[in-house]
C-alpha cells in the first residue's frame, strides 16, 4: 500500500481543525510525545517524505499539523484520503497538569476528548532516556477518554539487544503498558512493523 502524503494545514484552534470537506472523513492517527522524542521524524519515515518539519530545537511546533495520505501514487491517487496523520505538538519537560499538561496550547485537549474521526493516538516515549512521569499521566488520560493507543519507544537503534530489551521492561512497568513497539526514524524494520498496527486497528 503506498500513500501520498499531502500538507492539509496547521491548527491552532479548534475552529482550524479540518472537516470533512477537506479530510472526507477519514480516520486520523495522532502522533503524541514530548518534545524531542522524534514525532517529525517517524512520520517523515513513515511517509517516506519530509512532510512533517524537524527541528533541534525542542518545542517549535506550537500547532496540530494534519497531513492527508491519498492512496497511489503522484501520477495516479485517490481524491478521497484514506487516512489523516495529525502531528501534535511537544507537552515539553514538564509535567502534564490533570490531563494535559498546561504547557500544551488549550485546543489540544479538545481534540484529544472531542475529535470524532481519531481513530488512534500513537504515544511516543524515548527508549535512551528513564521512564518520565509525563509520559505516564498522557497514556493514563488516553485510557481515561477511552482512545485507542499504541506505545512506541523512539530511538531503539541506539541501543544494543540487551539495554533495548532492559529499557523497554523499564518502560512496561512505569507506564502499566503489556506492550511497547520499538522504531527508529534511521531504519525500516521498526517502521514496517508500524505500518500494520495503524493498519489494523483503524480496520477494527
Amino acid at each position: 500500500m503506498r500513500f501520498l502524503p499531502k500538507f492539509l494545514l496547521s491548527a491552532t484552534s479548534p475552529d482550524h481543525f479540518p472537516g470533512e470537506a477537506r479530510t472526507g472523513g477519514a480516520p486520523e492517527v495522532a502522533f503524541l510525545g514530548r518534545s524531542n522524542v522524534g514525532k517529525s521524524s517517524l512520520i517523515n519515515k513513515l511517509l517516506g517524505s519530509k512532510e512533517a518539519k524537524v527541528s533541534s530545537t525542542p518545542g517549535r511546533t506550537r500547532a496540530i499539523n494534519f497531513f492527508a495520505l491519498h492512496e497511489g501514487t503522484e501520477h495516479k491517487h485517490s481524491l478521497k484520503p484514506a487516512l489523516i496523520f495529525a502531528d501534535l505538538p511537544g507537552y515539553g519537560y514538564a509535567k502534564i497538569s490533570k490531563s494535559i499538561s498546561a504547557e500544551w496550547p488549550s485546543f489540544i485537549e479538545p481534540y484529544l476528548a472531542e475529535r470524532d474521526t481519531l481513530a488512534l493516538c500513537i504515544c511516543l516515549v524515548d527508549s535512551n532516556i528513564p521512564p518520565q512521569s509525563s509520559d505516564t499521566q498522557l497514556i493514563s488520560a488516553l485510557q481515561q477518554m477511552q482512545r485507542p493507543y499504541l506505545v512506541v519507544a523512539t530511538k531503539s537503534d541506539k541501543l544494543g539487544g540487551n539495554q533495548l530489551t532492559k529499557s523497554l521492561a523499564a518502560l512496561k512497568k512505569a507506564h502499566g503498558v503489556d506492550r511497547i513497539l520499538p522504531v527508529s526514524s534511521k531504519s525500516e524494520s521498526g517502521v514496517k512493523t508500524l505500518w500494520p498496527e495503524i493498519v489494523s486497528v483503524i480496520q477494527g
